[in-house]
């Protein structure tokens, strides 16, 4: 295996209030980050579970849907629902306060996102923003189709370089995706099977990348999977449960 790319699974553990999560980072002293993504959560909620009020400072986080729905309240005043295909964003910086809480009559499946603030930017205000599902950019491709959660395409804004998608693909399709220079990133397999630049990727295992100008992608099976690439800040990440400093 080329040296600037490895394969990670997800580890499964409980997070919040009784929430069930597929987690690729932070897990171990060996993947405890990976500049300027800080945390991922593959989660499920029941109706009963949630995150109940609690601080953030420091980073960026996206929530995306897959089912069920999140209400999120702050202490800016914020109060919205994000519902399947819909994202939420909420900038941390100085300091929030905020609750997620799911959907009360059906499990809730999603992914939860962090991302560094570079040391600049930690103290700037915070922010929240709601895309819902038909402001999700949609490209039909061959075999397959692509949802822009974040990138030039997008409503949804960050304050570090990334692209986030969502991709299905029918068995045997392909995709070919430019990766930026100095991007680094990963690929992580909610369902199906993947053949990545000519290495095999498991369902709940995610392919990461860094120092490589493309990304041949193989559906082995019909596969649904996330692509997220984004540019480093070179700078130390250093997490405190819910602050990133």
């Amino acid at each position: 295996m080329d040296s600037n790319v490895f394969i990670h699974p997800a580890v499964e553990m409980s997070e919040g209030d009784g929430v069930d999560v597929h987690r690729l980072f932070p897990v171990s002293s060996k993947m405890m980050n990976y500049d300027p993504f800080v945390l991922w959560d593959n989660f499920n909620l029941g109706p009963d579970r949630g995150f109940p009020t609690h601080p953030h400072r420091g980073f960026e986080a996206i929530t995306y849907m897959f089912t069920g729905s999140l209400e999120h309240k702050d202490n800016l005043g914020n109060q919205s629902r994000v519902t399947a295909g819909g994202a939420q964003r909420f900038t941390a910086g100085r300091g929030l306060e905020h609750s997620e809480m799911p959907d009360s009559e059906v499990d809730s499946n999603g992914i939860q996102l962090w991302i560094n603030l570079a040391k600049s930017k930690k103290t700037i205000d915070p922010d929240y923003q709601q895309v819902d599902e038909e402001n999700i950019p949609q490209f039909d491709i061959e075999g397959g189709h692509i949802r822009v959660i974040v990138g030039d395409e997008s409503p949804v804004k960050l304050h570090t370089a990334v692209r986030y998608l969502r991709v299905n693909l029918d068995s045997a399709a392909r995709l070919s995706e430019n990766v930026p220079e100095g991007f680094r990133g990963f690929i992580y397999i909610l369902n199906g099977k993947l053949k990545v630049n000519k290495e095999t990727v498991n369902e709940r295992e995610a392919y990461f990348f860094e120092k490589i100008k493309e990304l041949d992608i193989e559906a082995l099976t019909e596969s649904h999977f996330m692509l997220c690439m984004g540019l480093p800040h070179g700078e130390p990440i250093r997490q405190y449960g819910p602050f990133v400093d």
